[in-house]
Parts: structure tokens; sequence; C-alpha cells
């Protein structure tokens, strides 16, 4: 089972209103836990070879109905700031390479055509520019995360 058909089994599973999904099959063990109070979920993939357990916390959604798409923004002081999304689902990296500095921290000057962060899908790594100048007020994904298509990634004081 990849990434890909995990992240869409969580979003069933979130749309769904169940609380506890688990599923096993020949070499992976997966369970899903949605907690009503903020929304987390919990993905455990044990293969049968008796490995150690990966966790993945994936990003909480911020959406208080199913019907509301996840990736919007609060609409309390945040929304005067411009949300940069993930254009690609992959794995988040704000650094180039380990044993380089981060693209961007909170604070930083951005300009159009500046690079924020890197995002891995298929084992290339895509550079994501900002589309707009301002400053970063907020990082939203932690480092080495899995993110998907469309989530939000930094948000911009475009000031």
């Amino acid at each position: 089972m990849d990434l890909k058909e995990i992240q869409n089994l969580i979003k069933f599973v979130a749309k769904s209103g169940a609380s506890e999904v688990k599923l096993e099959m020949d070499d992976v063990k997966i369970t899903i836990r949605t907690g009503s109070d903020n929304e987390t979920t919990i993905v455990q993939q044990v293969p049968v070879q008796a490995a150690p357990v990966v966790q993945q916390q994936a990003p909480a959604p911020v959406a208080v109905a199913p019907e509301v798409p996840v990736a919007s923004a609060p609409v309390n002081d945040d929304s005067k700031y411009i949300t940069v999304k993930s254009p690609i689902i992959g794995t988040f990296y704000r650094k180039p390479a380990p044993d380089k500095p981060v693209f961007v921290e909170v604070g930083t000057e951005i300009k159009e055509g500046d690079v924020l962060c890197v995002i891995e899908a298929m084992k290339l790594f895509n550079e994501i520019e900002s589309e707009v100048s301002g400053k970063i007020v907020k990082v939203l994904v932690d480092d080495s995360s899995p993110v998907e298509f469309d989530q939000p990634l930094f948000l911009v004081d475009p000031s």
C-alpha cells in the first residue's frame, strides 16, 4: 500500500465520521483513529515481517464540518494573510539538504519566485516557489512530513 492510497483512506475515514478503522492486509496493518475534539488522524503501518512500527501523524484538518474544505484557513485574524499551498502530493522539506540551512524562517521577507521549500515526489525534489511577495508569518507543516495536494504550507503577510 503506497502513501497515496493511505492518504485517500484517511480522507474517506474522516468524511465517514467513524472514530476508528483497522485494516489488515497481507503485508500491512493500518489503524486510523479520528478524535472528535481536535480531528487528529493516526496511521500505523506495520509490516507483518515483525519490522518496527512506522507512525505518521497526519496534519489535523482545520475544517469543523465535513462539507467545509480541509484546506481552508481559519476565518479569524489569519484572514488577512495569503496561504501558500502545496501544488503536489509528497514529502515536505524546509531545507535543500540535511546539512544546509532552511529556505525561509518565520519573519523572512520573500519576493515572488523565491524558493520556500522542496517537496519530494517519486524521488524527485520539486522546488516550491513563492507566487507572492511579503513576510512569512507561520510555517504550517513540520519538516519531513507528508503533504497533500492543496494543503496549506505557509502563511504570508503581503503588506
